[in-house]
């Protein structure tokens, strides 16, 4: 099983032009799999978590695209928090690993990259299911 210490934070590219900056991501360069799906969310009130959840297969990265939040990672024995506030930086999530994210500032947009398309079976949605889907493993 994938713990939180596989959980990497990746620098992308950043292109600094004087008209302002450019990062850019590749497929099985700057993240370590093949990029299905991207997605992002948005306009979250203060106080509201995203994510809460795990995957069997999935494979993601995310970014904090604007502004700033926090994303708490847990295997079911260790935790971390990492905060993503640059948008040329983001975190890997492999599937096994919980994630949540909260605390974020106004105006913040998640963006995440996913390895699959959208498939609820592959969702792990609470978190006795998911104790119980990693002691199997």
């Amino acid at each position: 099983m994938k713990t939180v210490y596989d959980c990497s934070l990746i620098q992308l590219p950043k292109e600094e032009f004087p008209e302002g900056n450019l990062t850019y991501v590749y497929n099985n360069v700057h993240v370590p799999f093949p990029i299905r799906r991207v997605f992002y969310s948005y306009d979250i009130p203060g106080g509201e978590k995203r994510g809460g959840h795990a995957h069997k297969q999935c494979h993601q990265f995310i970014v904090a695209a604007s502004g700033a939040f926090e994303v708490l990672i847990d295997d079911g024995v260790n935790k971390r928090t990492v905060l993503l506030n640059r948008p040329y930086q983001g975190i890997y999530i492999p599937p096994g690993v919980w994630a949540d994210e909260q605390g974020f500032s106004s105006g913040a947009v998640c963006l995440v990259l996913a390895s699959e398309e959208f498939s609820e079976q592959d969702y792990i949605r609470s978190y006795e299911e998911y104790l119980e889907f990693i002691s199997q493993k």
